[in-house]
């Protein structure tokens, strides 16, 4: 399922199993870790660029999340 959800292609499957194939590229949206039916996966929420840009939104400032174009 977290290939299905994962909105950045984070995971790929490999022989039957899936694998984080991008890390840099996840923005702790939580959607892996709530629709894995194994419970499989964590996300600690608030570490990344899900933070960076809500902190933005909230102050107005550009996100700053280390995605390379001030978003991911």
């Amino acid at each position: 399922m977290c290939t299905e959800v994962c909105p950045h292609q984070v995971f790929d499957m490999d022989g039957g199993t899936a694998r984080i194939v991008d890390k840099d590229s996840c923005m702790e949206c939580g959607a892996c870790a709530m629709n894995c039916p194994a419970k499989a996966i964590e996300v600690n929420a608030g570490t990344g660029c899900a933070v960076a840009i809500i902190t933005g939104w909230l102050t107005g400032r550009e996100p700053t999340c280390g995605c390379g174009d001030g978003g991911c």
